[in-house]
C-alpha cells in the first residue's frame, strides 16, 4: 500500500488558493460505532482543526468549511442543539490558536437565526480576527446557495428602485459583490468526505470551475495525509477553464 503524500511532494506554488470542503459522514461514523450521532459530530470537531491547521502551514488563503446548511434545520432539535454547542465551544477553545497562527475568521450564511448564546461569541470572533492577514477560515452557517443567489437577487433589485444600480449593470462581477464570499477568490478545489458525489448546495455559483475531490474517508476519520491527498489529486488535474489549453493551477 503506497505511503500517504507528505508536504514535501506537494508543489507549493500550485497549491489552490480557495478550498471548500463539504464535511459529510458524522453520522454514518457514529453509526458504524454504535454510538449516538452526536458522538460522530463531536469528533468531527478533530478533523476541522486538522485541516485548518494544515492550510495555514501551507499558505492557503482561503478554507470554506460548509458547517450547517439552511437545509439542516429539519433535522432532530437535540442534534441541531449539540452542533450549536460544538460551535461555541470550537470559537471559545480555538480563537486563541486562530490569533496565533494569523487566520482570519469570515462567516456565509444568515446567522441571524443562530442561537443567541452564539451570537457573541461569533462577532468576538470576526472582530478580533478581522486584521489578520494569514489564512481566511470561511465557515458556511446556515448556508445555501440558492438562499444566497436569492438575497444577491434581492439587494440589487432593492438598489435599482432606488436608482443607486441599473439593470443592464448586473453582470457576473455586479453578482460577485452582492454574495457573501465578496471579495474571496472562486474555489479552486471542492472536497467531499463520506463517498457521497454532490453539491448539496454549497456555493453554487461560486463552484462553476471548481475541481471536486470525492473521499470515502467519513469525515470525522479526515486527517492532515487525507487533505494531502487531495492536495496532490488537484496538482494533477488539467484545468482548462473552457479553453483549450490548461491553465496553472
Amino acid at each position: 500500500m503506497p505511503s500517504p503524500p507528505s508536504p514535501s511532494q506537494l508543489e507549493l506554488t500550485r497549491l489552490p488558493q480557495h478550498v471548500g470542503i463539504i464535511m459529510d459522514g458524522n453520522g454514518r461514523w457514529a453509526q458504524q460505532r454504535l454510538v449516538p450521532r452526536f458522538q460522530g459530530h463531536r469528533n468531527a470537531v478533530r478533523a476541522v482543526r486538522a485541516v485548518v491547521e494544515t492550510a495555514a502551514e501551507l499558505g492557503l488563503q482561503v478554507l470554506t468549511l460548509y458547517a450547517f446548511s439552511t437545509e439542516n434545520w429539519v433535522r432532530p432539535r437535540q442534534e441541531i442543539n449539540v452542533l450549536m454547542e460544538l460551535l461555541h465551544e470550537y470559537l471559545q477553545k480555538e480563537l486563541g490558536t486562530m490569533l496565533e497562527n494569523n487566520v482570519s475568521m469570515r462567516i456565509s450564511g444568515d446567522t441571524s437565526r443562530l442561537p443567541e448564546f452564539l451570537h457573541k461569541p461569533l462577532e468576538n470572533a470576526l472582530n478580533l480576527t478581522e486584521s489578520n492577514t494569514g489564512l481566511t477560515l470561511n465557515l458556511a452557517l446556515n448556508y445555501g446557495g440558492r438562499a444566497e443567489l436569492v438575497r444577491a437577487m434581492q439587494q440589487m433589485a432593492r438598489k435599482i428602485e432606488c436608482g443607486e444600480l441599473h439593470a443592464g449593470e448586473i453582470n457576473e462581477e455586479a453578482i460577485n459583490q452582492h454574495l457573501y464570499t465578496s471579495g474571496l477568490p472562486n474555489p479552486d478545489l471542492i472536497i467531499r468526505t463520506s463517498g457521497e458525489q454532490r453539491l448539496s448546495n454549497f456555493l453554487i455559483w461560486q463552484a462553476a470551475y471548481a475541481e471536486f475531490y470525492y473521499t470515502e474517508v467519513l469525515w470525522p476519520d479526515f486527517t492532515k495525509e487525507d487533505f494531502h491527498k487531495a492536495l496532490q489529486a488537484y496538482q494533477q488535474r488539467h484545468r482548462r477553464m473552457g479553453d483549450i489549453t490548461p491553465v496553472s493551477a
